[in-house]
């Protein structure tokens, strides 16, 4: 009895300890809000609602940009799980560091000059370069629209990342690390910053072609660079012939839902404000999401009888890399409709490529690439206001169809000669013994699960 007496005056303590805390914490946030709510009423229709007397900051805008910024690197982990549930358990850890190697490497590459690459001074509409931008130095203590310079330089920054890693999906299984690091530091250099700068930096193509959120600069020239490196590295060995299951659909799941969650600071962050343009694209991206993952489902109980979780996350993501180009543009039904016409063309396009005989390990280019031509041509025929900026439909279609060309003749040749050039020089795809023991034990002398089957 005396025990329990004991234990129950410990208990008592411990709830009058959780009461006190609770009751400290309500009386900060009731001071909290008293401060706020003793200024002025705050609308859209007021100038300075967000800034403080003599502040220039925009600290809306600047706290949303913040949480876009989180979000759209959330999504890089969230695709190392994607892809690491659909390779083989032998290759789950070398598939998983491709997308971490890129948050470093391309880290580190876009502050020293990836930056200053893409939205500096444009040289001819061609390149664009601006010393104070070097390293991010002149970018330090400046505004840009209201919000440090510093905030939507690493926004911008994610995108960076997240384009490589999107490519190794189509070669997973198959290459060396080192040879990857490199790959991806030169592509980065030479075809990301390039096609950013031409369509959104102040290049020859910005004005031209509408590309919200990336559905050119990352969807599509990603997709068609997994497509060249996939054909010039050759399938898996054993490939189409000896099946390869996925280690871990569950964790394919969870790295889709993640991506699913990113998605929204990755295309409602694109906006760069924090008012009506920023909720459309956030709807609408919520919908062409929803919509391309339905769509999928129906798919498949015609054709397959039954419903797959991959064919679930497949549509998802169709659904949402068609919207990205047009989330800012588009109305609630063009959502729809580019949903569900990414859905449709991107299973087309999968059953195509068995037929073809390609190896794109993930399908990058099934689907990021056929749903980022989708959404870039597709959004002409749904936009907000027609003429758009005094345009016609037929010279909007023009411009998008020179946006997409432009993006995938770009990055299809210099891809190639890169793939060639590393390829030669430290070797690329795996030997014969590496790619059999696997890439976690070959490549970084690990396993992911600790098992004894590798297979």
């Amino acid at each position: 009895m005396t025990g329990q007496l004991h234990s129950r005056g410990k208990s008592w303590r411990g709830i009058v300890s959780r009461m006190s805390i609770l009751a400290l914490l309500g009386l900060c946030v009731s001071q909290a809000w008293a401060q706020g709510t003793s200024q002025a009423p705050q609308t859209a229709m007021t100038a300075a609602v967000t800034t403080a007397p003599g502040d220039p900051i925009d600290h809306a805008t600047t706290v949303w940009m913040l949480i876009s910024t989180g979000l759209v690197l959330l999504m890089i982990p969230g695709l190392a799980m994607f892809y690491g549930g659909l390779v083989r358990t032998k290759n789950v850890i070398g598939t998983m560091m491709h997308s971490f190697a890129a948050m470093a490497i391309i880290g580190v590459i876009w502050a020293l000059c990836g930056y200053a690459m893409t939205f500096g001074t444009s040289w001819h509409g061609i390149i664009g370069w601006d010393q104070s931008k070097f390293m991010l130095m002149g970018v330090d203590d400046a505004l840009m629209d209201g919000i440090p310079e510093l905030v939507f330089a690493m926004f911008q920054g994610k995108f960076a990342m997240i384009t490589p890693a999107l490519i190794a999906g189509a070669f997973a299984e198959r290459v060396r690390f080192r040879g990857y690091c490199v790959f991806i530091a030169l592509w980065s250099l030479l075809i990301y910053n390039p096609l950013a700068h031409w369509i959104w930096g102040g290049g020859w193509l910005t004005g031209r072609a509408i590309d919200f959120a990336g559905g050119t600069v990352i969807h599509i020239s990603a997709g068609v660079a997994g497509l060249v490196a996939a054909i010039y590295l050759g399938p898996r060995r054993g490939y189409p012939k000896t099946a390869m299951h996925p280690n871990n659909l569950v964790m394919t799941l969870m790295g889709a839902g993640l991506l699913w969650v990113g998605w929204f600071g990755f295309n409602a962050g694109s906006s760069v404000s924090s008012g009506l343009q920023t909720a459309q694209a956030l709807t609408v991206t919520q919908i062409a999401a929803a919509t391309g993952a339905c769509v999928w489902m129906l798919i498949e109980g015609f054709h397959l009888k039954k419903a797959t979780s991959l064919g679930f996350v497949s549509g998802m993501l169709a659904g949402l890399v068609a919207i990205t180009p047009a989330a800012g543009d588009v109305h609630p039904a063009g959502a729809l409709a580019l949903g569900a016409l990414g859905a449709v063309i991107c299973y087309g396009a999968i059953i195509l490529k068995s037929k073809l005989g390609y190896d794109d390990t993930l399908d990058v280019f099934g689907i990021h690439g056929v749903a980022g031509i989708v959404g870039a041509l597709g959004l002409t025929f749904f936009l907000r206001s027609e003429p758009i900026e005094g345009l016609a439909m037929a010279t909007r279609f023009w411009y998008q169809l020179e946006g997409v060309l432009v993006s995938a003749a770009y990055s299809a040749v210099v891809t190639l000669i890169l793939l060639v050039i590393v390829d030669k020089t430290l070797g690329l795809k795996l030997s014969v013994q590496g790619e059999m023991a696997g890439m976690d034990h070959d490549q970084h002398g690990e396993h992911g699960y600790g098992l004894l089957n590798l297979n």
